[in-house]
């Protein structure tokens, strides 16, 4: 693993909210809004940016954890920032808390966790989760 990041580096980057993004499920829409899902989607890519950059080519990453508080809807046509800050790095853990903004109003936070393991070892596991 390659770390060239400390705690407070920050990777940010943006999308638009499309048709396809509002939450709705099998039943139908629920609300004209982005959906939960995804932010999820997005928050994670903004914490890959950083493993990205930290992975060698014999390792990948998994995502740990995914914590998202609503504050505010982000509607279609938004154009919506997310940024990723390194909170800590403990051994192969990376967690990053995220703020998602539509200009300066804050739309969503959180917290993501990526763990960076060789290719190897994620096989393995997997392998074993298939038996």
């Amino acid at each position: 693993m390659i770390n060239p990041f400390k705690v407070g580096d920050v990777k940010a980057h943006q999308f638009q909210v499309l048709e396809s993004d509002v939450a709705q499920f099998e039943t139908g829409l629920v609300h004209s809004v982005c959906s939960t899902f995804k932010l999820a989607k997005e928050m994670e890519w903004s914490s890959r940016l950083f493993v990205l950059e930290m992975c060698e080519e014999s390792e990948e990453a998994v995502g740990t954890r995914l914590e998202i508080n609503h504050q505010s809807p982000a509607f279609i046509g938004d154009e919506v920032e997310v940024l990723a800050t390194i909170e800590s790095l403990e051994k192969n853990e990376l967690i990053c808390s995220i703020q998602v903004k539509v200009g300066e109003q804050l739309i969503a936070s959180g917290k993501t966790g990526q763990k960076i393991l060789s290719k190897e070892k994620i096989n393995r596991i997997f392998s074993r989760l298939e038996e």
